[in-house]
């Protein structure tokens, strides 16, 4: 089933199989282009329990899903704006209570959110577990790590004590780049995994072969499966 919608210039769709099963777990996914649907079906390949996917696109990337103001990573890109909490507002007071209100009206009982992302939707995600109480679990996949100052605030703030599982990976050349501030990839994520793991949370990395751009979609599923187990 897809269910589509929009909110505040942004894309909804909803993915989920009709069956009989009363309460499901929801997965807030926000994404690069519209590849929702793409990542629900390498989802069902995969076999992951069964979950209702609320896709989300339309984002202005470099804006929503960053933290603070960062600077461009070369000549051609874009600075990034940092206005993530704006659109932690839009997504808790607009998105979900939609959302809400559409999965209540098929008579579903939602078990618990996810959020999930990938490159700076991964980002995104982490930095959401310290803005609300409503996630219990977490999958970033690539995340974004080498965000500037990201580890400091992961070290001096404190997640929400909701959060129970999380997941990590990284494409095995990820920090294998020129971009020195890009670089840092890896080792953030292992020094953010361990501080939240000490903190009691389960936490899951995983190394995949390739690059940022590789195998995005199975990528995104493998981690969705984990957290969902």
């Amino acid at each position: 089933m897809n269910k589509q919608f929009n909110i505040e210039n942004r894309n909804i769709n909803l993915y989920y199989n009709k069956s009989n099963t009363r309460e499901l777990p929801v997965i807030i996914l926000n994404t690069y282009g519209n590849e929702g649907n793409e990542v629900y079906q390498k989802c069902c390949e995969i076999k992951c329990k069964e979950f209702i996917l609320v896709a989300i696109s339309n984002i202005d990337w470099n804006k929503d899903m960053t933290p603070w103001f960062a600077p461009k990573l070369n000549k051609s890109g874009e600075d990034f704006s940092g206005k993530a909490d704006e659109y932690v507002k839009i997504l808790q007071d607009k998105i979900i209570p939609e959302v809400e209100n559409y999965i209540k009206n098929i008579n579903i009982k939602i078990k618990y959110y996810v959020i999930a992302g990938y490159s700076l939707g991964g980002l995104f995600a982490l930095y959401l577990a310290y803005r609300t109480d409503l996630f219990s679990k977490i999958v970033s996949a690539s995340g974004s790590f080498w965000f500037p100052n990201f580890v400091d605030y992961v070290r001096e703030n404190q997640i929400s004590t909701n959060v129970e599982k999380i997941y990590f990976s990284l494409g095995n050349k990820e920090s294998k780049v020129k971009n020195q501030v890009m670089a840092t990839v890896e080792d953030n994520t292992k020094k953010i995994e361990d501080m939240l793991k000490s903190k009691g949370i389960e936490t899951f990395y995983e190394e995949n072969e390739g690059n940022h751009f590789r195998d995005a979609t199975l990528r995104m599923a493998k981690g969705i499966k984990w957290v969902l187990n």
